[in-house]
């Protein structure tokens, strides 16, 4: 398949990428400061020129998303569209314009989180950013059929625990190449409108 990588640079973006590619796959990669296509996902114009550079695809598979994390008192009317805007927004944009631009029987996987499902204190925007992409992947599933959408939401990453554990406490990690996986399986799967936890 031919698939179109967004956020490809980044820890999960990087074994993302590898996993898809030890399958055989040809993966284009889109990222803000490296990948085959730089550009900013946050603006629709710039997702716009992604479909245009990369041609026809049979999948579009993103592992990029950014929200602030405050104490729910610090955090601003702004802090909260910042959440929206960069990573739910921006991948309802990667669905809304791909829809036209993919296979009749591609798919879109999009990155939500555990914070969705068990907040942390200072989260409550990623929080809200994860529950709403999740909610979007299901009330699309039953709109863009055949092509399908699915959502992998992962836990704290085993290999960056040293960084982001003492956030998780008494949360399981998950390794990178599982979390892979969860790609791999919605990306070559018949599922739609699945989130798999992870």
């Amino acid at each position: 398949m031919k698939i179109l990588l967004i956020g490809a640079t980044g820890t999960l973006g990087t074994a993302v990428h590898k996993a898809l590619d030890a399958r055989g796959h040809e993966i284009l990669t889109v990222g803000r400061s490296g990948g085959d296509l730089r550009y900013d996902i946050t603006d629709p114009v710039q997702v716009a020129e992604i479909y245009d550079r990369a041609g026809r695809v049979d999948a579009v598979v993103s592992a990029a998303g950014h929200t602030p994390f405050k104490p729910v008192s610090e955090l601003t009317p702004e802090d909260y569209l910042a959440a929206f805007r960069g990573k739910v927004l921006c991948q309802i944009d990667l669905v809304r314009q791909g829809i036209s631009r993919i296979a009749e029987r591609g798919s879109f996987t999009l990155i939500t989180g555990v914070l969705a499902r068990e907040p942390i204190p200072a989260g409550s925007a990623a929080s809200m950013a994860n529950g709403a992409v999740e909610a979007f992947v299901r009330a699309a599933a039953i709109e863009i059929a055949p092509q399908r959408i699915n959502a992998v939401s992962p836990t704290v990453f085993t290999e960056s625990l040293a960084d982001y554990g003492a956030y998780f406490p008494g949360m399981p990690p998950v390794d990178l190449a599982d979390v892979a996986g969860a790609y791999i399986r919605s990306v070559e799967g018949a599922q739609t409108g699945q989130v798999y936890a992870l």
